[in-house]
């Protein structure tokens, strides 16, 4: 859509709310076999046109340049072969998973014969805004219907042509299959400036989720009239607790490092603990360091690995989201959850250890959405947790909590059945 007037982005904005909202109610009506057939049907479309995919990312991979993307995010950017036949196979396993709309979540049988019944169900429209990954354009929508939600889905333009793309072939397979006309759509106007107008619309727009940089949270945030579903940053440490295995740490950190840089759920700290710091920590910075990763540590850090670089404070509550980890050596386990609480994000911590009560502790204490014992960070995943897909990852404490599935972006209300019971 051509920029012709605030006037215009704002009617545009407003119709494509109404849509949604109508959309939304007349899925109520859409039973699950409908929804499950819709996201069958848009696998085999994804894996029939793959080359036509291919071709609109092509076009969104050639221009990424001229947007100042960086190769981490370029990465995130691209598809691949393998990363179509993973979005499928996403949609696929979202169609598997139990429709949650309807479900009686508990019921009694209340003196008067009154029977309270607390049932599941959508929260009404979804206000998706993300960042450039395609996949993201897929399960975002999957996961929204599949709950019985309608998605407005503001995608980077960085994507513009892959999203594009995949939101097509999903308009396809919901007319075969019966689902509403504007359940899912796409915001096609790259000004910034729509977004303030949707977030300005709660009479239509039930909840608004983003899914990006800091800058552009901390902006839904404050914007929104509607509830928003959020986390700010992904800053996630691996701890190395006295009772670590070596291999295993060296083997685990690698990984939620190195595995995907440019990803929320990747580590961008490393706590060792002092007693054995001087055997482990030389080994690990060895290791990262062969993987190209830069590492910027506090004294004794400099001390036992040669290429560290000193830390600022800022470096500990950094989210690089490339090749750099900040490290800390500490003198105990209650002074690694200390640190790791007052500089991480709530987002995802790890410990490597092979004592059992120092993990449960760790476990207990550190305030995070996910907390790993001995496992890479990197499985704080939608998919990896068995939620099919996930539309993001929430640090908040109220309504939904880590991994956003179809689960999270239901809500309940009672209904209550009588035979005639007045209230004296």
């Amino acid at each position: 859509m051509a920029n012709n007037g605030e006037e215009a982005l704002k009617q545009y904005c407003l119709e494509v709310a109404r849509r949604a909202h109508q959309a939304a109610a007349e899925l109520a009506l859409v039973t699950g076999q409908q929804k499950s057939a819709w996201l069958h049907r848009s696998a085999r479309l994804l894996h029939e046109r793959s080359v036509a995919l291919a071709e609109a990312n092509r076009l969104d991979v050639a221009a990424a340049a001229g947007y100042g993307l960086t190769e981490a995010q370029v990465d995130r950017l691209r598809l691949t072969p393998e990363r179509v036949a993973s979005i499928a196979a996403a949609l696929e396993e979202v169609a598997a998973l139990p429709d949650p709309v309807g479900r009686i979540l508990e019921s009694s049988i209340r003196p008067n014969g009154l029977e309270v019944q607390k049932v599941q169900v959508p929260l009404g429209v979804v206000f998706f805004i993300y960042e450039s990954r395609p996949n993201v354009t897929a399960d975002a929508a999957a996961l929204c219907v599949k709950s019985g939600n309608a998605v407005i889905l503001r995608g980077g333009k960085e994507a513009a042509h892959s999203s594009a793309a995949i939101v097509a072939i999903l308009d396809e397979a919901a007319a075969d299959a019966g689902i509403p006309e504007g359940a899912v759509q796409l915001v096609s106007t790259i000004d910034r400036a729509a977004v303030g107008h949707f977030l300005n619309l709660p009479e239509y727009i039930n909840v608004a989720i983003p899914r990006g940089g800091e800058g552009l949270i901390r902006r839904v945030a404050a914007e929104a009239k509607m509830p928003v579903i959020k986390h700010f940053a992904g800053n996630c440490h691996v701890y190395l607790d006295k009772a670590a295995d070596p291999e295993m740490a060296v083997r685990l950190t690698v990984n939620a490092k190195c595995q995907r840089m440019g990803v929320c759920n990747a580590a961008e700290s490393l706590v060792v603990h002092a007693a054995v710091a001087e055997s482990l920590l030389p080994r690990v910075g060895r290791a990262l360091i062969e993987a190209g990763i830069e590492i910027r540590g506090d004294a004794q850090t400099c001390m036992l690995v040669a290429e560290a670089k000193p830390a600022t404070e800022q470096d500990y509550t950094e989210e690089y989201l490339g090749p750099v980890i900040s490290v800390r050596v500490v003198e105990s386990l209650d002074a690694a959850i200390q640190h790791i609480n007052r500089c991480g994000s709530q987002h995802t911590e790890a410990i490597v250890t092979n004592d059992l009560a120092a993990a449960r502790q760790f476990a207990a204490r550190v305030d995070s959405s996910a907390v790993m014992v001995n496992a890479s960070t990197r499985f704080n995943d939608g998919g990896e947790f068995g939620l099919g897909a996930e539309i993001g990852i929430s640090t908040d404490k109220f309504h939904a909590r880590g991994p956003c599935g179809i689960n999270e972006l239901t809500s309940y209300k009672y209904v209550v059945y009588g035979s005639g019971q007045i209230r004296q």
